[in-house]
Order: structure tokens, then sequence, then C-alpha cells
């Protein structure tokens, strides 16, 4: 039962048949072994196919969160475009703040009152800034939160009792 090398290393007596029955032993006990090494190997297998299903599952989760963003902002995009409010008449200057830098843009008088008493918004749509209602504008921020979306504050100072000026009021749109 001895293979061709083992007979060939037996003759020139290199090895004696104690070496080789101890190999052909370690043989047999690595056969018997290999079930186990079958079983390791199937539960990787299965390991494997579990963590990819997880990868897949949080893959499609990105993409419908995605999709999902995508539809929200094109909606938005589509307030804004209904919504609009023409402004090529405009010759008032209005000034706002986007990002920490002053913009500013020109309207009518009207649109001037409104957007000074945060009855209007501005929003940016395709590079530019358009005009659009305060309603609309609600709905354009609640879809796209990450869009500026600019609101005048009309805030109620309460009256300073030592203020020698407290009768004279400041209109808010001032122009300086």
């Amino acid at each position: 039962m001895l293979n061709s090398l083992q007979a060939q290393l037996l003759k020139a007596g290199l090895v004696d048949e104690k070496k080789i029955k101890q190999a052909q032993r370690a043989k047999k006990k690595a056969a018997k072994n290999a079930p186990e090494k079958v079983q390791d190997t199937a539960a990787a297998v299965e390991r494997a196919r579990a963590e990819k299903a997880e990868r897949d599952r949080q893959l499609n989760l990105q993409r419908q969160e995605e999709a999902a963003r995508k539809e929200r902002e094109a909606q938005a995009k589509q307030i804004i475009e209904q919504a609009v409010i023409d402004r090529s008449a405009g010759d008032v200057p209005y000034q706002f703040v986007v990002k920490n830098k002053i913009k500013k843009i020109h309207v009518t008088q009207e649109q001037f009152d409104r957007l000074s008493r945060g009855r209007l918004a501005i929003v940016r749509l395709s590079g530019q800034f358009q005009i659009i209602p305060l309603e609309a504008a609600e709905k354009v921020a609640e879809r796209a939160p990450h869009w500026p979306v600019i609101i005048a504050k009309v805030e109620e100072q309460p009256a300073d009792e030592d203020d020698p000026y407290a009768a004279y009021k400041i209109p808010d749109d001032l122009m300086w």
C-alpha cells in the first residue's frame, strides 16, 4: 500500500517503515477531520450570505431615502415655480442675508413692504432669488429644509421706560 515516492524513499534508506506508517495515520486523521472543515465552510458561506443580505438591505434603504429626498426636492421646486411673484418692474432694492453674505434684489414698493413685514419670502431657484408667498415658503421649508428660505422676522421690542425717544417709532421700511 505504499505509493511510489514512499517506496523510493524506503529503498534509498531515507525513511523507515515506522515513519511511513506515522505519515499514513496522519493522513487518515486529516481525512476524518475533513467533514468538520466542510461544516466550518458551510457556516462561513452562510455567514457571508447573511452579511451580503444585510449590506444589500442597507444599500436598498439608502437608495429609497435618496429617492424620497429627490422627490421632496422636486415637489419644492414645483411649488416655487407655481408660486413665484413677478418682480421685473422692481426698482426698490431689498437687502437680505444668505450664508453670512448680504444679497440684494430689486422689488416693487408693495413687495418691499410685504417682505419687510414677513408676508413674502425669498427662495433660491436655479441660482436666482425668487419671491413667493409665505404659505408657499412654509411648504418649501417643510419639503426641503436644507434649501434657504428667507423670511423677515418682525419682532416687537418692549419699550424702555427711560427712553426719551419712545414716542418716535422707527418705520420698518426706513431707507438709509
